[in-house]
């Protein structure tokens, strides 16, 4: 009898820890910190410091997303629904082996940003954030590591090349979705509006059509 009540209070402790409300872990503050891509201009005058979280938040593996052709869309954002973000840059100055890494100004807070392109003269660097709403594009000054936003939320990141730099470094092409553009149909809350026909025309078919 002992035994089983031990038992008992055994499975008991491990069902009541097991229904604590624990939160996802997070690494030290050291490994955060590790940058996780370097790129610099063709005359090494520049280094810029991209970090990025290494797995997706459960937020964004929630999204839902839309396949077409290979892609893979996600369609409240108008961006790949597989694309892993930036959330934190440094400029750095390494013409005549001084400077330190500077942080970015201006930049939103949680910054989610990709599509980064150089311009012509590599001064100015073209770059995407993704907000909840959907898609901007930024610049970013190397000069003055200052970010600026151009666009409102509409640039159709979808596709490859979604902003491209004209000769002059000046301006930008960008891929922008319509205004005309309907919105989607949410084929989850959708009713519809007259009954599913089926048509054999008079070959074989897995189903009775009526």
């Amino acid at each position: 009898m002992k035994h089983t009540l031990l038992a008992l209070c055994c499975l008991l402790a491990i069902s009541l820890r097991a229904q604590e409300n624990t939160k996802y872990q997070e690494p030290p503050q050291e490994i955060l910190d590790l940058v996780d891509y370097v790129f610099m201009d063709e005359a090494k005058e520049y280094m810029v410091l991209a970090s990025r979280d290494a797995y997706k938040s459960i937020e964004e593996l929630s999204q839902d997303e839309m396949r077409l052709g290979g892609l893979r869309i996600d369609p409240k954002t108008n961006i790949g629904s597989r694309v892993t973000y930036f959330n934190r840059i440094q400029v750095q100055k390494t013409s005549g082996g001084k400077g330190s890494a500077v942080e970015v100004k201006g930049l939103p807070e949680n910054p989610r940003l990709t599509n980064f392109a150089w311009s012509p003269q590599q001064k100015r660097i073209a770059m995407t954030h993704t907000s909840s709403e959907g898609v901007e594009l930024w610049v970013l000054d190397m000069e003055t590591a200052q970010a600026t936003r151009l666009t409102e939320a509409k640039v159709n990141a979808n596709m490859r090349y979604v902003a491209q730099w004209f000769r002059d470094g000046q301006s930008l092409l960008v891929k922008m979705v319509p205004d005309s553009r309907q919105a989607l149909i949410n084929t989850e809350e959708a009713i519809p509006t007259g009954p599913t026909i089926s048509v054999n025309d008079g070959k074989k078919a897995q189903n009775r059509t009526y």
